[in-house]
């Protein structure tokens, strides 16, 4: 679930144009950074005072269907949830209607475009509703000078026609297209992108589609540049859309909705092969035993930090763990130099939903299991083989199998579940497939609760989900349910409104309006908690992705963005100013104080012994990082969450006699970051090595080869716990003091201790039969060479 928004603010806007580029300027007209300004090596922002009169167009007028419309169905995992339309006005110029509906979410957006004999766009109007159901309007001109200007609600800018290609921040399946045909104009194959970037095309293989009596050739394109990987597109024979999208969601013509599986087919197979390319260049099996040396430890049994510790592994196994100078390290062993690092077990995220090219992003981001919660069967299935061998780079999978009801809310599932001898038909399939879980969601009987939790139980599967629409969370425990996904789903049992539809965009927006303002000390909380540790049940808060809805704001680049905005490559970096839920400035603080809620409450579960997961449900492998720094500025001690994001984690699935902890005989699943993320959790971030199955990887080469810098590195972090006297508040720092029993402020985050407090690391001499070499920070296969 990775949501993006933008919002319209229909009064004239006062800003500041700056240069960000040779020919290229961009205007701010919110407070903060915008993604245009963003250049190597900082910001670099050169001030032309401008002000911008000029209100934006009227939404366009949608047109009646004529012979001349091309119509496509939008599927979700093979169902129907909504239309595109596309009709030719004059020479150049096309208008699409864009509209679907997915849980209550959706866009429904309508634009003229027009363009020129480059195939780059001279006009734009688009207007409507974005996915969360924010208005904005978008304007793209040729004005005198000639200048081409545009103006959105994160940001205005001009240049000279004919620098570049100019996407939408909101862009559709159609604006894709007209990029792969002005791709396929260029001689190079490869068009400059505005504000910034650039976009290259490759080309596969022509099919030939039938849909009833219909026929067709199309062509399979690629886009580089607009993502981290590239972006599939199919093309007619006269260059118009086909089809658009991935399994999870697809754009096809009306009447070839067939053919989808094949498309998809042929997208993966593509995918594939880049990712088995990469797996063959940025893995790195050891021939020999591997000693990790002088690294700080991290003890997920014993919850605690021990210094200068040296781990054999062999093959994919830990072979012995203890001091420095105690462990035997063996002959011809390859050494790595864990100085002034630590040394994790490989960590886990309990909530993704995840796409072949994620694999590598996770490996990256030092997770190295993760449990799916709602996926295609046989594509799980057939990529966590993949993952397994190796053959593609990715973690392990713990599957859970997805159930819903029908009706125009269900969720991703083929088959929607609707009688008794449905569900527990659909228990036994993911049963006998192997999955470990059943997730539900919210578009399900509630009658059928405990006939689902009945049969999985038989066949030790455990239950969690969304809470069921009608229903309660504290029914739904009560019903014999192992977890719950989603902080919002702890607080609506609390805002006592039986109207709020957790099928629609309700469920987020009553708790950001209201969430602030729940008794986080009454009775009613404490017993709903109570009944949580009671009942063993486990929680999946997903905070990541509320601090997105809640905090973040149209146009600005917000806490968790900003560790990452000069990592990624510039149209992903464009993305992340996209903000979250609609919210006007008095609403602001409201919406801030009900995340602030969420986080407490997070913290007073840990508190009562109520178990916790580290699950996302949004970006792969970088979200994990922010939702444990998220844990640690709602006060939960750091150690513990390092507990939670590694044997926590394998307790609660089962597989802790394999996984979670760095122990003899146990899997050789590591991370060895930069720093200490027990002080400071953001040290998380900076991943040196990774081990998955005894196989190593370089997280700057894997990195490298999706177009992202590598995080920063730190350097020498003093080994200790994290005292309260470490917290401080989001925005002006304001100690804490340790032992105090008053309340936090609202705006906490967590900073570094003054450096008089910090105390130099102690180092060892192991002595070995050969003296320490540092391994190689790159693969045997390709010893100089990095995407």
């Amino acid at each position: 679930m990775v949501l993006r928004t933008v919002r319209f603010l229909p009064t004239p806007v006062r800003c500041v144009l700056f240069v960000v580029g040779a020919g290229l300027a961009g205007c701010s007209s919110r407070r903060g950074a915008t993604v245009e300004s963003v250049a190597a090596g900082g910001m670099r922002t050169v001030p032309v005072p401008v002000i911008i009169q000029d209100e934006l167009p009227p939404r366009p007028s949608v047109s009646p269907s004529t012979g001349d419309t091309l119509e496509y169905s939008v599927l979700m995992s093979g169902r129907p949830i909504g239309l595109l339309r596309q009709w030719p006005d004059t020479n150049r110029t096309v208008t699409t209607r864009y509209a679907y509906s997915n849980r209550g979410n959706g866009p429904d957006l309508t634009q003229t475009l027009k363009v020129d004999k480059l195939g780059y766009p001279v006009g734009m109007q688009l207007a409507g509703v974005t996915n969360l159901k924010v208005p904005i309007r978008e304007l793209l001109q040729l004005s005198t000078g000639p200048l081409l200007t545009w103006r959105n609600e994160n940001a205005a800018g001009r240049t000279t026609p004919g620098k570049g290609f100019y996407l939408p921040m909101e862009t559709l399946p159609t604006d894709i297209a007209a990029l792969a045909r002005a791709l396929l104009l260029a001689k190079s194959r490869t068009v400059p992108l505005l504000p910034e970037g650039s976009a290259r095309l490759s080309s596969g293989a022509t099919r030939t589609m039938t849909g009833g009596d219909l026929t067709l050739r199309v062509t399979l394109h690629e886009i580089s540049g607009l993502a981290l990987t590239p972006e599939p597109i199919w093309l007619d024979a006269q260059g118009r859309l086909f089809a658009s999208g991935r399994s999870e969601q697809l754009v096809i013509r009306s009447g070839f909705e067939s053919v989808a599986h094949e498309l998809i087919s042929a997208q993966n197979s593509g995918a594939q092969s880049r990712q088995r390319l990469l797996a063959s260049r940025f893995s790195r099996t050891p021939r020999g035993s591997v000693a990790i040396v002088h690294a700080n430890l991290f003890d997920a049994v014993a919850k605690r930090m021990k210094p200068r510790q040296t781990v054999i592994l062999r093959g994919n196994r830990i072979e012995s763990v203890g001091d420095d100078g105690i462990v035997t390290i063996p002959e011809g062993a390859e050494v790595v130099d864990g100085t002034s690092r630590t040394l994790l077990p490989g960590l886990w995220d309990m909530h993704v939903h995840v796409q072949e090219e994620d694999g590598l992003l996770h490996i990256a981001s030092g997770v190295t299991t993760v449990r799916d919660l709602a996926n295609d069967t046989d594509e799980l299935m057939a990529r966590r083989t993949r993952f397994d061998s190796n053959v593609v780079i990715g973690p392990w999978i713990v599957a859970a199998g997805v159930m819903d009801g029908p009706g125009p809310f269900a969720g991703p599932m083929k088959v929607p579940v609707s009688s008794r001898d449905e569900a527990r038909a659909a228990v036994e399939r993911y049963a006998d497939a192997g999955y470990a879980q059943i997730t539900v969601h919210s578009s399900i009987d509630p009658s059928l609760m405990p006939t689902i939790i009945r049969a999985a139980h038989q066949r030790n599967l455990r239950v969690s989900g969304h809470v069921p629409r009608g229903m309660t969370a504290e029914q739904m425990v009560r019903a014999g349910a192992d977890e719950l996904q989603h902080a919002n789903s702890l607080f609506l049992d609390f805002l006592g409104d039986s109207a709020i539809d957790v099928q629609t965009l309700d469920r987020f927006t009553a708790v950001a309006r209201r969430a602030g303002s729940v008794d986080l000390g009454s009775d009613r909380v404490a017993r709903f908690i109570t009944l949580l540790k009671d009942r063993d049940v486990v929680v999946d808060p997903t905070l990541n992705v509320f601090e997105q809805l809640f905090m973040a704001r149209q146009g600005t680049l917000d806490q968790a963005s900003l560790p990452l905005a000069l990592r990624l490559p510039p149209v992903a970096r464009r993305g992340l100013l996209a903000g979250g839920l609609p919210v006007s400035s008095a609403g602001e603080e409201t919406y801030r104080t009900s995340f602030i809620a969420l986080e407490r409450m997070v913290r007073r579960l840990h508190e009562a012994g109520v178990r916790l997961v580290a699950g996302t449900d949004a970006a792969a492998g970088f979200s994990l990082h922010r939702e444990l720094e998220l844990y640690s500025e709602a006060g939960i001690p750091n150690t513990e969450i390092l507990y939670i994001a590694t044997l926590g984690a394998a307790r609660v699935m089962k597989l802790d006699a394999e996984r979670g902890s760095i122990e003899p005989g146990k899997l050789a699943d590591l991370v060895l970051v930069d720093g200490d993320p027990s002080q400071r959790m953001r040290d998380v971030r900076r991943a040196e090595l990774v081990v998955k199955n005894g196989v190593m990887y370089v997280p700057d080469s894997l990195y490298a080869a999706y177009g992202v810098k590598p995080a920063p590195r730190k350097g020498a972090i003093p080994t200790r716990e994290v005292g309260a006297e470490d917290v401080v508040c989001r925005g002006a720092a304001a100690r804490v003091p340790r032992g105090s029993k008053e309340k936090a402020p609202l705006n906490c985050r967590v900073i570094d201790p003054p450096a008089a407090e910090k105390a130099p690391v102690r180092r060892s001499t192991v002595r070995t039969r050969r003296p320490p070499v540092r391994a190689t920070s790159k693969p045997a296969t390709s010893p100089t060479r990095s995407l």
